[in-house]
């Protein structure tokens, strides 16, 4: 009899573990549900991260002042957290830090900034970048304004991070992938990582 109690509480550990284990799996995908699958590129002179969540009203004033119209908003499929805030899509055009977002942004979740010194992101080639397999490709060379890109001997594209600002030029020009997509493995032959505010200070 023992024995039996015995296996039936151990097959009542095994299903409340298992119960358990499923709620914990259920929780941490709803957390990364919330937060998003990635990392936004806010638009130059964003305060850090948390502050800008709590500053932000999801007004979309930066938007409609946008003139290169690379400032987006953010949707579910970034984190209910970030939904209807902005960030920089480079897809839809560049950043030339021309502070209008910053002028109109009544919370000061975007503060005014010295253009020749803030940074937003850095490039970074990936595997779908033409140049890297074939050396046919120097459109992101050609169109860097900030000399942030030299070729090497073999005609392939060299970013140096200490000039790259994020000005997200070099991927509005890619050809490399025409989806035009970061998300689902869509990506083009460059990308722009973010550069936290906490990190340049």
């Amino acid at each position: 009899m023992s024995e039996l109690n015995d296996k039936a509480v151990t097959r009542r550990q095994v299903v409340a573990g298992a119960v358990g284990a499923t709620a914990l799996l259920a929780l941490g995908a709803g957390v990364r549900g919330a937060k998003g699958s990635g990392e936004l590129i806010r638009p130059p002179g964003s305060v850090g991260e948390d502050e800008f969540l709590a500053r932000c009203i999801r007004c979309d004033r930066c938007r409609s002042v946008c003139h290169l119209n690379v400032i987006s908003v953010a949707g579910f499929s970034d984190g209910l957290i970030h939904v209807r805030t902005p960030f920089l899509d480079f897809h839809l055009g560049h950043c030339d830090f021309c502070q209008d977002c910053a002028r109109v942004c009544p919370t000061h979740a975007i503060e005014m900034f010295d253009p020749k010194t803030v940074k937003v992101g850095v490039a970074e080639l990936t595997e779908r970048c033409i140049a890297l397999r074939t050396g046919a490709c120097r459109l992101c060379y050609d169109e860097c304004e900030y000399k942030a890109i030299t070729l090497d001997a073999r005609n392939r594209p060299v970013i140096h991070a200490d000039k790259c600002n994020g000005c997200g030029l070099c991927v509005k020009v890619c050809p490399a992938n025409v989806l035009q997509s970061f998300k689902d493995g869509s990506q083009r032959g460059v990308v722009i990582h973010p550069i936290h505010k906490e990190a340049q200070k």
